[in-house]
């Protein structure tokens, strides 16, 4: 035991004192390195003589809209059927929408088409613009698949399963990379003139007695506003409800080319492409042999078509078979 607290702090040796405080200084060294990570700024000296300099406050420009559609009963929430076309989609889905606004170009103003490497054009003196290129059987296939597409946007309009066969002949009107028109033929051997229709309403009929013609103009005070008039296609179903059904002799009368089916897209119809496509069948259907005008059979014509053969042949009693 200790007898005084001064022994506790009795004085070393130089030698041993010596070697503690090497001990100590290598201990210091293996064991604590202070590193100093930080660094003082220098005092800016205009620190409390300037103004702050204003925040500003980036936004982003930027923005993302979400489309919303409230249902409130509406019968093509849904579906919607386009009224031109016939394609049904859903408003508010853009691949949709995508898909609908493709087709519906594609039957408005003509199916794309760039060309094959050999056509068989029909030359048309007439003709300003675009070309007639004439399809056959002995054609390739890739040929055939054209000819098929535009075959299936035919029948949205007048009918499908009918119109194309083994034995006819195809002729397409293209002008701007796109298919405006085609007319399908085929060869037969009679026909049936035309003499009368029952039930039949002309195109340009004359007014009724007393039938009042509705205004387009609104008038408010002095001020006075246009009402837009939209005109509504008839489809094929309705012309033929109006035109009713064509009479024909009953004697037969030799012919030679049949105009089975004739479409143009619903842009491009008034401007003389149809007369066009008839103008190339009458003068290459039979080789070696141009057809008169009046030696062209319809196949059972609806309005339109009574129209076109009746302004094409120069006569009502046209060809049909």
């Amino acid at each position: 035991m200790q007898s005084k607290i001064t022994a506790f702090f009795r004085s070393t040796p130089a030698s041993s004192s010596s070697n503690n405080e090497n001990d100590l200084s290598i201990w210091e060294n293996q064991q604590h390195h202070i590193i100093n990570t930080y660094t003082r700024r220098r005092p800016n000296p205009n620190a409390g003589t300037s103004d702050p300099k204003p925040v500003t406050l980036v936004k982003n420009k930027k923005r993302s809209y979400a489309q919303f559609h409230l249902d409130f009963g509406q019968s093509d929430f849904l579906l919607r059927a386009c009224s031109t076309c016939g394609v049904k989609f859903t408003p508010g889905d853009p691949q949709d929408e995508k898909s609908h606004n493709e087709f519906h170009k594609s039957y408005t103003q003509g199916i794309q088409f760039r060309g094959w490497t050999k056509e068989n054009v029909i030359s048309l003196p007439s003709l300003d613009s675009g070309r007639v290129i004439l399809f056959s059987e002995t054609d390739p296939f890739s040929h055939r698949k054209k000819i098929e597409e535009v075959v299936r946007m035919m029948e949205i309009e007048i009918g499908s399963g009918w119109i194309l066969h083994e034995r006819c002949r195809v002729y397409l009107f293209v002008s701007l990379n796109r298919v405006a028109g085609c007319l399908v033929a085929e060869p037969i051997e009679k026909a049936f003139k035309v003499v009368s229709s029952s039930g039949a309403v002309p195109v340009h009929s004359a007014k009724k007695r007393g039938e009042t013609t509705r205004s387009t103009t609104l008038q408010f005070g002095d001020a006075i506003f246009q009402r837009e008039v939209q005109r509504k296609v008839v489809n094929v179903s309705d012309s033929e409800k109006i035109e009713g059904a064509i009479f024909c002799d009953s004697e037969p009368t030799a012919a030679a080319c049949g105009v089975r089916a004739i479409w143009i897209t619903p842009s491009n119809r008034r401007k003389g492409i149809a007369t066009q496509l008839l103008e190339a069948v009458r003068k290459s259907f039979c080789p070696g042999l141009e057809l008169g005008r009046s030696q062209l059979a319809f196949s059972q014509p609806t309005s339109a078509g009574k129209a076109l053969a009746t302004s094409y042949t120069g006569t009502g009693s046209f060809l049909a078979y």
